[in-house]
């Protein structure tokens, strides 16, 4: 993932699933607010129940394709060298552990909705998605390549994000009946997914801090305060993800209401919770 497009495909990823999770969060709260249960994917209506599953297909495709990208186009198919692994590629091939538990998560959640073979309660799989957003922490806090200075903390600002997806994820599986739980997990994923963009159009694109370099792919500052200036940028860029996202749940909250919002109950349940 240390390049520009190693970042790209996985917050595109993560960008489409937070936004659709939103989406279906809100939508299915104001519609049946007493009735409401977390769900760690959300089917996509209409067309016959043929889209249904699309979003756990997007998850499962998506993260073998980066897995085929990581683990055999990145290392050429050198995983050996004098019979021991190449230590050249072991970032690959951390990267591939962590986009092999997002397929797992994927497969596993297609087998328990579309057979018999595996029935999962919805709390299960969201357990299994905190375990694959677990496994993404833990390769970005320790990390075999020991990012530091700028690069490191934007790697810290998205470990952060990723705790805020493991913490949401696990709230649903205990919490089954709470709409903040699983707004929040679409909020932790959708945040996850910018902060991807983000570091790839800074650190590998055109978006490059005064004063820092890209260089034998390690991003170095010719001084400390270009290195604090870069880090403090990263902290509006961060406050200014965060904003658009909150503003964008909201207006999507207020459409959702609006086109399929169920007023009695909404108004029974705000009046309870007062």
């Amino acid at each position: 993932m240390g390049s520009f497009i190693g970042h790209i495909l996985p917050g595109t990823l993560f960008l489409l699933v937070g936004a659709w999770h939103i989406w279906g969060s809100v939508v299915r709260y104001v519609s049946k607010p007493k009735t409401f249960r977390v769900q760690v994917w959300n089917p996509v209506p209409g067309f016959d129940g043929r889209l249904k599953h699309l979003e756990l297909y997007v998850v499962s495709i998506g993260a073998f394709i980066d897995l085929c990208v990581e683990l055999l186009f990145a290392t050429h198919l050198r995983f050996f060298v004098g019979g021991v692994l190449n230590t050249t590629y072991f970032n690959n091939f951390e990267h591939s552990g962590m986009l092999l538990m997002f397929f797992i998560y994927g497969i596993v959640a297609l087998l328990s909705e579309k057979t018999r073979c595996l029935p999962l309660p919805n709390s299960a799989l969201c357990l299994i998605a905190a375990t694959a957003f677990c496994a993404e922490y833990l390769l970005f806090y320790f990390h075999s390549t020991a990012h530091k200075g700028l690069e490191g903390y934007y790697h810290v600002l998205l470990a952060f994000l990723i705790g805020l997806c493991i913490i949401s994820a696990i709230a649903g599986a205990l919490l089954p009946t709470s709409f903040p739980a699983d707004l929040c997990n679409g909020i932790a994923i959708t945040l996850q997914g910018i902060w991807f963009y983000q570091t790839a159009f800074v650190l590998y694109g055109p978006m490059l801090p005064s004063g820092c370099r890209l260089r034998d792919s390690n991003i170095t500052c010719h001084s400390k305060e270009s290195e604090v200036r870069g880090e403090l940028l990263a902290n509006f860029q961060l406050f200014v993800a965060v904003l658009a996202v909150l503003v964008g749940t909201v207006a999507s909250y207020g459409l959702a209401a609006s086109r399929y919002g169920n007023c009695e109950e909404l108004a029974i349940n705000s009046g309870s919770i007062r």
